[in-house]
């Protein structure tokens, strides 16, 4: 310990006696850490820190399967009863699907997020309630449901914490319901759920074949793996289906670990991100071993005097080893610092919907991390400095030389390393950076210039419901600045979206796994429009289309094309699977709209008239405005006040314009792109600043030999391309062996990407002529120099 603690006073004075390398050094090897750190906290808590309830890794989701399409959907009621009967391989089995509820009675009304969920969900879960208690089986009932659950948010928020709220009644979509508990703080399943109801099944609920709706989640019993579960459901599936052969038929049952549905979106992406500031961190690495190369040498005669006085080899690498675990962790205090910022910013800038983000902190696997990061690091940057230095000649070192070419093997490696990295770097940031820009001009089917969007939510009977909208529109539509308004019951790329199965007159019948299906829409005469989609023949709503009215729809080109190849659809019937009775005219064909996003295409469509749907009405509905020569924002609050005049109890909410939902859509591409973009730059100017520094001490070591070079007739421009055609060479390398990588690895990228291939040439090309560039530039200066070298100064150079 006393020779330790003698390597660790003697390597502080070191670097202190050497500041201007200190700092570079620190500097550089704190941006990798801190890069690092910041992502790892991130990966951490989104993919490997265990999710927040009692041994979640027993807790699956459960999807039906459409097996010929391998498509994963919710579940039916039917189908959800008899998994929760009669299977064998879960403790417990709870459903729940989405609902918005609108509080009223407490200050100003508002939507609230919640579910309907059954009462097994909270003890699949290990979850109690801070407050009273959750559901009871026997309040799954219709007409005992009228309880709720609130999350700590919403109790905190509208009911100031009150702890005598329990037993209390608030009013929910127009309803009275008992607050029976209120969920401790952080609980929040499904995310940014803030209430819980009882899903309370009736008899045509349970009869229903047609809506895949009810979300599924079941805890193993203890002892059955994840194998044995899903065979145990495939029997179930096979059991059930004679019971319901036409709904069944063609469809199975998968088994997916909670954690793992969670984070199937990102995963990948944040592997990426992470292996890419890794590659940062090793760039950084070979710089500060360069450094301590050309620092080596400097310290040539030191380190002799320390061999010629005893010291064995050994005990001099142990001591530079000291220098650079110094110098690591200096830089990895540094990168902590860096990294707190990093994570803020990373949590501030995340696309909504990451999941688990709010998660992210320092902890103590953040911090080990960091601190095994940069222990790691200065082992790595150090040791090879460390060797070279310890087995420097002697009777050379104490005449203050030391060879220059005899450093260029390690010092070349590192080059070439660097820049391949870098390269890897800018091809996959490359790659984004087109994918991105084709996706630019996609064309989403719609016109999101000058156009405000509102949803509102409206609860109560039918031709109250009916009579709202309509009223609606027509105030809206007389305001100034408003050229058209409509109204539709899920935006695109907002949702939410709905596929409902239909039937097509004069077709024979198939199972209905094989039916055709479409997204299923409401919207009135005028959302067309106003959100600017055209109609490509056909006519469209009118105000003649009312309930009793013979039933119309509209359906978009790829729905056409799909279903009625070769045949003009206009005039053709369908039924719809919602219950409802009777044929549905097509008496239009629309434009095809991305509902999902811009790299996903186009899907079939069908829309109704709003005021055709009376058994299946949507209340929670989106207003949609196309302004007329005024910013689409200012039309806001006026739009709010009609709506609040016809019905102070309805929410009026995500007042957003089109511009902003399809800016939204691209938020998760544009947030690794700007991330991967980020390192890819830092990357290329630290193989930039590597390139510089390993010929400026190349030229300064070679300076006696430019000068016998120049006295013997060599011309600056000789010796210019003499320093430009080693760098190059050593550029080369790297380009040829990152050329190499990026084909094997960007195929990561592959589903990230839109209308480009992983190994597109294009990108590949550009990219190594732009690192080749910045490679010639960085060796240029240092070669200038030594085409400047005055002769007779070079052969007095020692």
């Amino acid at each position: 310990m006393t020779a330790l603690w003698q390597d660790v006073r003697y390597g502080f004075r070191t670097l202190l006696q050497a500041p201007g390398f200190t700092a570079v050094a620190v500097l550089t090897l704190a941006l990798g850490i801190g890069a690092n750190s910041a992502i790892f906290s991130v990966v951490h808590a989104v993919l490997l820190e265990p999710l927040p309830y009692e041994q979640p890794e027993r807790i699956v989701m459960v999807w039906e399967r459409l097996l010929k399409r391998g498509v994963n959907s919710s579940a039916t009621a039917p189908n959800f009863a008899d998994w929760r009967e009669r299977n064998e391989v879960f403790v417990n089995l709870a459903g729940w699907r989405g609902q918005s509820f609108t509080l009223t009675g407490v200050d100003q009304p508002e939507r609230i997020p919640g579910v309907l969920a059954s009462a097994a969900l909270f003890p699949l879960l290990g979850t109690e309630a801070k407050l009273g208690r959750t559901f009871l089986p026997e309040e799954e009932q219709p007409g005992r449901h009228r309880v709720v659950v609130l999350g700590h948010g919403l109790w905190q928020r509208r009911f100031g914490a009150n702890p005598g709220i329990v037993g209390t009644a608030v009013t929910l979509n127009a309803e009275p319901y008992t607050v029976v508990g209120v969920m401790p703080e952080g609980f929040q399943f499904p995310a940014g759920v803030d209430l819980w109801t009882p899903l309370a099944l009736d008899a045509r609920q349970l009869s229903f074949t047609g809506s895949h709706v009810i979300q599924v989640a079941g805890r193993l019993q203890p002892g059955m793996t994840l194998e044995q579960a899903q065979a145990g459901m495939n029997a179930l599936a096979r059991r059930i289906e004679p019971k319901r052969p036409n709904s069944n038929s063609g469809w199975g049952v998968v088994l997916v670990p909670l954690q793992e549905q969670m984070v199937s979106g990102v995963r990948q992406g944040l592997w990426i991100l992470l292996g890419a500031v890794g590659f940062v961190l090793l760039i950084a690495c070979a710089n500060v071993a360069n450094l301590l190369l050309t620092r080596a040498a400097a310290r040539g005669r030191e380190v002799a005097i320390r061999a010629a006085l005893g010291a064995g080899r050994w005990r001099l690498v142990r001591q530079l080893l000291t220098e650079s675990v110094l110098l690591a962790l200096l830089g990895g205090s540094l990168g902590l610092l860096l990294s707190l910022w990093g994570m803020e910013t990373l949590v501030r800038f995340a696309p909504a919907g990451l999941p688990r983000i709010g998660e992210v902190r320092m902890n103590g696997w953040v911090l080990g991390f960091t601190a095994l990061a940069a222990l790691l690091t200065g082992a790595l940057f150090g040791l090879a400095p460390a060797l070279r230095a310890s087995r420097a000649e002697l009777t050379g070192s104490l005449r203050g030389t030391l060879a220059a070419r005899s450093r260029v093997p390690v010092s070349g490696f590192l080059v070439v390393s660097e820049t391949a990295l870098a390269l890897m770097l800018l091809i996959g940031a490359g790659l984004l950076i087109r994918s991105f820009a084709r996706l630019q001009v996609v064309r989403p089917g719609f016109d999101p210039r000058g156009v405000l969007t509102a949803q509102i939510d409206l609860y109560g009977d039918v031709p109250r419901q009916a009579a709202f909208w309509h009223d609606v529109l027509e105030r809206v539509a007389g305001l100034p600045g408003i050229r058209a308004a409509g109204v539709v019951s899920g935006l695109p790329l907002a949702g939410p979206h709905r596929n409902m199965v239909v039937t097509i007159e004069g077709r024979p019948p198939v199972e209905l796994s094989q039916m055709p299906f479409a997204f299923y829409k409401v919207a009135s005469p005028d959302y067309f429009r106003a959100l600017g989609v055209p109609l490509l023949r056909g006519r469209p709503f009118t105000e003649r289309d009312l309930p009793g009215a013979p039933r119309v729809m509209l359906i978009n080109d790829t729905m056409a094309r799909r279903y009625w190849s070769g045949e003009d659809p206009v005039g053709k019937r369908l039924r719809l699977d919602n219950g409802e009775p009777g044929w549905v005219e097509v008496v239009g064909i629309l434009g095809d709209v991305r509902q999902l996003g811009l790299e996903s295409e186009p899907g079939a469509e069908m829309y109704i008239p709003f005021r055709q749907v009376p058994a299946s009405f949507f209340p929670a509905m989106t207003l949609v405005l196309r302004a007329a020569g005024v910013p689409p924002e200012s039309l806001m609050a006026a739009v709010t006040g009609e709506a609040q005049k016809l019905d102070p109890n309805a929410p009026v909410y995500n007042l957003r314009t089109m511009d902003e939902i399809l800016a939204r859509s691209m938020a998760s591409r544009r947030f690794s792109l700007g991330l991967l973009g980020l390192f890819a730059g830092i990357a290329m100017g630290l193989a930039a600043v590597g390139i510089y520094g390993v010929m400026a001490y190349s030229v300064s070591r070679r300076t006696h030999e430019i000068g016998i070079r120049m006295a013997l007739g060599a011309q600056g421009g000789d010796v210019l391309r003499l320093v430009v055609v080693e760098s190059l060479g050593l550029t080369l390398g790297g380009i040829a062996l990152g050329m190499a990588g990026a084909w094997a690895l960007t195929r990561l990228l592959a589903g990230g990407l839109y209308g480009v291939s992983p190994t597109d040439p294009a990108t590949f090309l550009v990219v190594a002529l732009l690192l080749a560039a910045v490679a010639l530039l960085a060796s240029y200066l240092p070669a200038r120099r030594a085409s400047r070298v005055d002769p007779l100064t070079a052969l007095r150079y020692e």
